[in-house]
């Protein structure tokens, strides 16, 4: 069963990476992508929609070139103000913003504004990556959380995650804590629970299905967890979020 329940996971966590993140408004997807620091996700997002090929940009000039400069200085603006709110320094984001609309500026065809789309969104990215990294202080923080994340399809137990961090239990877990705010088992119960929201609402799986898959003893378990969590049952919870 531990194999299958893997691929449950595995299963879900793929489809989630390459479909369900996109919200019902795209553009906010990829600010808050840019905003993350999720480099890898932004690469894809930039492949799928390129900057010239995005639906919906209005009309703000009769020279289509101009109207492209004045798109990319909106978006320039939008993404410095998006990663002012995940953090970043404000003369920092505004001096990238200033630097990439002078840069666009001086461009004379869309190819150039095209090849300068994506470096700009991806240097915001890679500073909002590094920034994010440097707000959970430790490694072994980064190496628990990506662990965790890897393997909700499973019993997690402090031994096991000590061990693979290679610190003693009790001093990870003080170390968690401290930079968390919050305690390990707490912080793997909300991850488990905030997945089950996401197959609720995007998968066709029962709710017995997403128990089983996350590692929880029970259904009946499951279902008191995530009524604690989210305030409703899970079948409450995905007639209120379904999508029609």
């Amino acid at each position: 069963m531990s194999i299958e329940k893997e691929m449950f996971y595995r299963d879900f966590v793929r489809r989630e990476e390459n479909f369900f993140r996109a919200p019902f408004k795209p553009e906010i997807d990829f600010y808050n992508t840019i905003r993350v620091g999720d480099v890898e996700r932004l690469k894809e997002m930039l492949i799928e929609e390129p900057f010239m090929d995005k639906e919906g940009l209005g009309k703000l000039s009769e020279d289509s070139l101009q109207n492209l400069k004045y798109h990319f200085a909106i978006t320039a603006a939008m993404v410095a103000r998006y990663c002012i709110y995940g953090g970043m320094n404000l003369s920092e984001a505004y001096g990238l913003s200033d630097f990439y609309i002078l840069k666009v500026d001086k461009c004379h065809d869309k190819e150039g504004i095209q090849e300068l789309h994506p470096a700009m969104c991806m240097a915001y990215a890679k500073k909002m990556k590094e920034l994010n990294n440097r707000m959970i202080n430790s490694k072994h923080i980064v190496e628990c959380i990506n662990y965790i994340y890897d393997n909700l399809h499973k019993r997690i137990t402090m031994e096991e995650l000590s061990e693979f961090i290679g610190v003693n239990p009790s001093y990870l877990s003080r170390l968690f804590k401290k930079e968390m705010e919050i305690s390990i088992s707490d912080y793997i119960r909300h991850q488990k629970l905030e997945t089950a929201k996401n197959m609720l609402k995007y998968s066709d799986y029962k709710i017995s299905e997403i128990a089983a898959t996350l590692a929880f003893p029970s259904q009946s378990y499951f279902t008191e967890k995530f009524h604690e969590y989210a305030g409703v049952t899970p079948s409450k919870y995905r007639k209120i979020n379904v999508r029609g």
